[in-house]
């Protein structure tokens, strides 16, 4: 007997998983809020420069830039009881008395002045808190290993909510840096206990309902955001009601149950069988847990024990000629993702059309994205999908460097249309990594590709500087990489109505199979109809 079969015994999907997916799912809508958030508390406002102290009464002429418009760092050089300078004439300065900003919004950027030669913190903000979520990965994916998930789970929540109150009373930016570092490390430790208990605790042919109905919970929390920054605009309060909430989701997570496999390879055998029975008598089958015994549960998760005792690390990934081209494709289709991704998610205020309105279109179009996405991954296959969406997006982002800054609309239906495709490049991504690496390395390969997905996501703040040196570099350098991603992606093997490959040896076999199927396409008629594992 299986474990699955062991989980239909006490209720595989009765009244205990509706409540354990509603548990896992819910602070999830709270994750868009902190991946997002600078969108509305580092917005940067029209500015200008303040005059001097001593100015002389009278209007207050400001130098023009380039483009006609009144600059936003210089100033004429004030010289008392001299003549006001025209616009176009005089010696200019930088604005040594501070800013004037035309906005009713509170931000970091009016609060701490990350404007002009400052700008660059706001991005280096972002890019920080991008660099906690790379380093949280491993750190608690080795922390849960040793105190298992649960603990991790309530612990990341408890992080989350008090770095992000810590953020919200920052005194300075260094300290607001700090916190947001910290916030970004607990979100990892969400993600990554949340997939594994919710992976653990349905059967195998809801796995995918329960894990897009996740998934779905952060793209409706794209919605709450913009909401809440409308109605809240002070950039503390809106850090502190988004971080908050956490506090209480420590305390719900209380009844989550941990592991079943974590408790008996932990050896704490007699505390899986209570967890095993509490859930039967859940799901209204508590005669079936009393029949349940200690050597029953050892004896049926026996496979477990044993795949634990071989070792198979990251070596193994380039060692083996399939698995080193599989993770040299991977790694570039989810860095290349990661990157254009945040560099349009974090980019609404530069399209000149109402961010709060805008950030609900971004956040809606994930629905239809994701749905499509769905419908050609399980008809035209998982490669041709990965790769013609980040060859979309990345044409999208080429094409923004085309279309004049005068062109609102379009423009924005360009980065719509972009992060839609990159959004359903991530779900194709979450689904087709975990079938082209075998179970042995299933969790190592999908650790490996989070950690290229997350440098992506980092170095984006960090790009969009280069537009100081060109306008349209950015885009040249987000849609250059997205197209790179999307053409990788066409090296890799269809896993389309394939079986899961279960070692190492099964997918050389399977590459084997696929290179005679290329030289005699006869000879690899019958690897294209292997029904799909339900298992793996």
């Amino acid at each position: 007997m299986t474990f699955s079969e062991m989980l239909d015994r006490v209720g595989s999907m009765g009244p205990f998983q509706y409540l354990h997916v509603t548990l896992l799912a819910l602070p999830i809508l709270g994750m868009a809020n902190h991946n997002l958030l600078q969108i509305f508390t580092a917005t940067t406002p029209a500015h200008h420069c303040r005059p001097p102290p001593n100015a002389s009464m009278g209007p207050w002429v400001l130098p023009l830039g380039h483009n006609g418009k009144p600059a936003r760092c210089l100033r004429f050089v004030h010289l008392p009881n001299a003549s006001l300078p025209n616009a176009t004439q005089g010696a200019t300065e930088p604005c040594l008395d501070g800013w004037i900003y035309n906005s009713t919004r509170d931000t970091i950027v009016t609060e701490w002045d990350l404007v002009c030669s400052s700008n660059k913190l706001k991005e280096m903000a972002q890019s920080i808190f991008m660099a906690g979520i790379l380093i949280g990965g491993p750190v608690f994916g080795e922390l849960s290993d040793r105190f298992g998930r649960k603990p991790i789970l309530i612990w990341s929540y408890l992080m989350l909510a008090a770095s992000g109150s810590g953020a919200a009373f920052s005194p300075s930016l260094p300290i607001y840096i700090v916190f947001r570092f910290l916030c970004g490390c607990s979100i990892s430790g969400i993600s990554l206990s949340t997939v594994i208990l919710n992976v653990e605790w349905v059967p195998t042919s809801m796995r995918a309902i329960s894990s897009t109905t996740i998934g779905y919970c952060y793209t409706f929390g794209q919605f709450i955001l913009p909401g809440l920054a409308y109605a809240i605009p002070q950039w503390r309060w809106l850090q502190l009601t988004t971080s908050v909430p956490f506090f209480i989701f420590s305390l719900s997570s209380w009844w989550v149950p941990e592991s079943i496999r974590w408790l008996v390879l932990s050896g704490k055998v007699s505390k899986a069988l209570k967890t095993l029975q509490r859930v039967a008598t859940i799901n209204g089958k508590k005669e079936e847990g009393k029949k349940l015994t200690v050597e029953e549960l050892k004896s049926n998760l026996q496979k477990d024990i044993i795949l634990a005792k071989v070792k198979h690390g990251l070596s193994d990934l380039f060692r083996v000629s399939i698995l080193r081209r599989v993770t040299f494709c991977l790694s570039l289709a989810w860095f290349a993702t990661g990157f254009a991704y945040y560099s349009l998610a974090m980019g609404v205020e530069e399209f000149g059309v109402n961010i709060y309105i805008l950030q609900v279109i971004f956040g809606g179009v994930d629905i239809p994205a994701k749905f499509i996405t769905i419908l050609s991954i399980s008809y035209l296959g998982r490669r041709i999908t990965q790769g013609s969406l980040l060859l979309l997006a990345g044409g999208a982002i080429l094409a923004l460097i085309f279309v004049s800054s005068e062109m609102q609309l379009l423009r924005t239906a360009l980065a719509v249309f972009g992060k839609g495709c990159l959004s359903g490049s991530f779900s194709c991504l979450f689904l087709y990594t975990s079938e082209l690496y075998p179970t042995v390395l299933r969790q190592t390969g999908m650790g490996v590709s989070n950690v290229w997905a997350r440098v992506g996501s980092m170095m984006a703040p960090l790009v969009k500087i280069t537009g100081e040196v060109h306008p349209f570099l950015p885009n040249v350098i987000f849609g250059s990489l997205a197209l790179l991603g999307g053409s990788a992606a066409f090296f890799l093997l269809e896993t389309l109505n394939r079986p899961l490959p279960e070692t190492i040896e099964d997918i050389q076999h399977w590459h084997q199979q696929v290179k005679k199927a290329k030289q005699d396409p006869e000879a690899g008629k019958e690897s294209q109809t292997i029904p799909l594992k339900t298992g793996g």
